[in-house]
């Protein structure tokens, strides 16, 4: 089945976010309020010039929003990029069915339309050394991140089926990543992880790193997942290199899990984008390219 951006469960819209906000926050009721995007999971308004509102669109994403609001306030202190910490939170009512989040106003554009300059690798890497701390015991775990790459495999393959049909994306260079990083043994312990660092969820300003948002995946698991990342982010080769190094102690196994997690997220982003998102494709067929190129290169070493 090929995934299409799933409809909304609820209706939202500004006069709701305006009657929520007088019943549970006044003093920011009346606010200037607009809409901005509706994502896979979310409404997002804007509210006033700092701040903004995310409500689920979705029963599946109101549990993703409670991790974000028990979660991020945890661990946004020890960041070194701001993230979409709640300032306030919203609660089931007779008009809207979920909980909901006021949090802080992020500048920047997703990196998928502003790339970020070569030199934020090390910023990358060191929001990732930042982030990949132990979790507590009752961190969320998340069934699709930060999992054995084994357990993605069947739904992979499934879209290199069909990619193929459609795209020349997956070359020989991807599906020798896609072998290796299912071969790698896993050797990190789990960790803190974002669980969805696509281009998409990282703002960038002025060629800056600006903020990381979207924090609904976030979970204890393999860091990987994430490391991903450094082939979604960095156009440069030079400046992948430059993240993997500033990183820090990794294993070459590591690496390649990471790689494979950049392909799963490559083949993701291409196969649904291709139905009906553009920038997602446009977002995918980058990834796999760059992960691609670089084993071409390597003569698939």
């Amino acid at each position: 089945m090929i995934d299409a951006t799933p409809a909304a469960e609820v209706a939202v819209d500004e006069a709701l976010v305006r009657s929520l906000l007088r019943e549970q926050h006044p003093d920011l009721a009346d606010l200037p309020l607009r809409p901005v995007t509706s994502g896979w999971d979310n409404f997002l308004f804007r509210l006033g010039d700092a701040l903004a509102i995310r409500l689920p669109r979705r029963a599946v994403a109101a549990a993703l929003v409670e991790h974000e609001q028990r979660w991020l306030p945890t661990i946004a202190g020890r960041l070194p990029l701001p993230i979409p910490s709640p300032v306030r939170t919203g609660v089931p009512s007779a008009e809207y069915p979920w909980r909901w989040s006021v949090v802080p106003w992020l500048a920047g554009e997703p990196a998928e339309v502003a790339p970020p300059r070569a030199d934020q690798a090390s910023v990358l890497a060191g929001f990732l050394r930042a982030l990949h701390a132990p979790a507590p015991g009752d961190a969320p775990r998340n069934p699709y991140r930060g999992v054995a790459l084994r357990e993605r495999a069947a739904a992979v393959e499934e879209r290199f089926r069909r990619l193929e049909q459609r795209t020349s994306a997956i070359t020989p260079q991807i599906r020798a990543a896609w072998q290796q990083a299912l071969a790698a043994p896993i050797d990190m312990g789990e960790r803190w992880l974002h669980g969805d660092l696509h281009a998409g969820n990282v703002l960038v300003d002025g060629g800056r790193l600006s903020a990381v948002i979207d924090w609904g995946d976030m979970a204890q698991g393999d860091p990987p997942t994430d490391l991903a990342s450094v082939w979604m982010l960095l156009p440069d080769v030079a400046a992948r290199e430059a993240a993997m190094e500033a990183y820090g102690p990794a294993s070459a196994a590591t690496w390649q899990r990471a790689r494979g997690w950049a392909v799963f997220f490559g083949v993701t982003l291409l196969d649904t984008g291709l139905v009906d998102d553009p920038r997602h494709a446009a977002a995918g067929e980058r990834t796999l390219r760059r992960v691609s190129d670089e084993l071409a290169r390597r003569g698939s070493g």
